[in-house]
């Protein structure tokens, strides 16, 4: 009696143990890592100028320059930028977004005339500057649609200045730090149809303005700088397929797509 006892309660055991492992086995689990990418991108950035002597303009001081660059809006730049990213964090909606990127920013600017009476040129030169950037955003998946889903990101840019060429203005546009930084929102859209198996085509525009203005102080200027770039960017991501399912024959499941 007590052999069939213990038969029967292995069997409830060993039936239940099958049972939680192809329920086990059909679960998604994801990853950390979610996928990565490249993309190419084209830009416009223009700069904000503030003169705190601009009001203080006397025709009998002889220290005209220090009255320029008046406070301004400059015209837009446009140029290009390229970039790698790597997409983490295991969750459906939230993800945390790495990439380092190459770009070009600046501002066009008319040239100063007559330092007496203020006068400008009708033609606009361009100040430029290359970046080197490493830039990290909160990424949010929020609506899915028939042929893929929107996102929003909002992030910080770390900028290393490599280069630039002034043409106007070269007291204050040349004093740009080498080390800088700004802040970026951004709106995404990743289509659910694939290239190559696993890469996924999306495009987004990112509004990429300095957090606080580069401030120049020396000898008698009091003027201080922001610049505000607008980025159009199109690139693929590669994501991986979720994690293996042990039991072959027990049923995929088919929840989150990415």
């Amino acid at each position: 009696m007590n052999s069939m006892k213990l038969k029967i309660f292995s069997l409830i055991l060993l039936c239940s143990l099958n049972n939680f492992a192809q329920r086990k086995s059909t679960y998604y689990y994801p990853q950390f890592f979610r996928g990565a990418g490249i993309f190419i991108a084209t830009n416009h950035s223009m700069h904000h100028y503030v003169n705190k002597n601009e009001s203080l303009k006397d025709f009998f001081n002889p220290i005209f320059p220090y009255y320029y660059p008046p406070s301004h809006y400059s015209r837009e730049y446009f140029s290009w930028g390229v970039g790698i990213f790597a997409e983490f964090l295991p969750f459906d909606n939230i993800r945390w977004q790495t990439e380092i990127e190459y770009t070009h920013k600046g501002a066009k600017e008319r040239q100063i005339l007559n330092w007496f009476w203020g006068s400008i040129s009708d033609k606009f030169y361009p100040n430029k500057y290359t970046y080197l950037q490493w830039n990290n955003y909160l990424k949010w998946f929020f609506l899915k649609d028939n042929w893929g889903t929107y996102y929003w990101m909002f992030g910080i840019r770390l900028e290393y200045l490599l280069s630039q060429s002034i043409s106007v203005y070269a007291p204050v546009s040349n004093s740009f730090p080498k080390i800088w930084f700004s802040g970026d929102v951004g709106l995404g859209y990743e289509w659910d149809v694939t290239w190559f198996r696993y890469f996924h085509p999306f495009v987004e525009y990112h509004w990429n303005p300095d957090i606080i203005y580069h401030a120049y102080k020396k000898d008698l200027y009091n003027v201080k700088v922001r610049n505000r770039t607008f980025e159009l960017r199109l690139g693929l991501i590669f994501r991986p397929k979720g994690r293996a399912i042990d039991d072959c024959n027990a049923p995929k499941y088919r929840g989150v797509e990415f």
